[in-house]
């Protein structure tokens, strides 16, 4: 299970977009929050002409496994 409810569902470039920036309202601190949306645009930019459908799967699970360790990450701060 991803960070959020709904990991599972997403299939798309366009869904996991959305998907990290609503992780990322969860984030404590205005500072985090826009280190790690600025993180997610600039990767999305890294790899928009990616067009090998493996290829985009296996980055959609890492990104989602890296926001899992990111909430993670600061849950066990609070």
């Amino acid at each position: 299970m991803g960070p959020l409810p709904g990991a599972e569902l997403v299939r798309r470039p366009l869904q996991l977009y959305r998907y990290l920036l609503r992780c990322c309202k969860k984030l404590p601190g205005k500072n985090v929050r826009d280190h790690y949306k600025h993180t997610i645009r600039q990767s999305f930019q890294v790899h928009a002409d990616e067009d090998s459908p493996e290829r985009i799967q296996q980055i959609i699970k890492r990104a989602i496994e890296d926001a899992d360790w990111v909430m993670e990450k600061y849950k066990k701060q609070k």
